[in-house]
């Protein structure tokens, strides 16, 4: 009886290492995403949207972030000159401005964010075919990304 299991033992052993033999012979290639996305016509011009868009952001939040700052400096002079009353109300009405520019501020970052991550996946898609025709004619089982590669000979 333990001979019979043995013998089982042995077969599927046998059966695994063959198989896994015949599946090692595929083509392997990888392939640098990050350069082509960045080094590509459609990627450069993408990238020079988004600078463009972040910069723009960029300047408009500097300058209601300087424009805040500037009212807090003078609530603050004129913090004993005018009532208690008066000073809470000019302070929360500055609190929600702050609030208000921090989660538009919040809201640009992420509709860039989203725009790049939009615009990575259209040209991902737009690579596809040409990948896609590359395998074919090469006769490649899989195509790794570099940044994904520990080592290899």
């Amino acid at each position: 009886m333990a001979m019979k299991y043995l013998v089982k033992l042995f077969v599927v052993t046998l059966f695994a290492l063959t198989c896994t033999h015949a599946f090692a012979e595929g083509k392997v290639a990888y392939m640098d995403m990050t350069y082509i996305l960045n080094n590509s016509k459609a990627g450069k011009g993408a990238q020079d949207f988004l600078k463009k868009s972040f910069t723009k952001n960029q300047k408009s939040f500097t300058d209601e972030e300087n424009r805040l700052k500037e009212e807090e400096k003078d609530l603050i002079a004129k913090k004993n000159i005018i009532s208690q009353e008066e000073y809470q109300k000019k302070t929360d009405e500055l609190r929600k401005k702050v609030i208000d520019y921090q989660s538009k501020r919040r809201s640009a970052l992420d509709k860039i964010a989203k725009q790049r991550a939009e615009a990575r996946q259209e040209l991902i898609k737009k690579l596809d075919p040409i990948v896609q025709k590359y395998i074919k004619d090469n006769n490649i089982s899989i195509i790794l990304d570099k940044k994904n590669i520990i080592i290899g000979s």
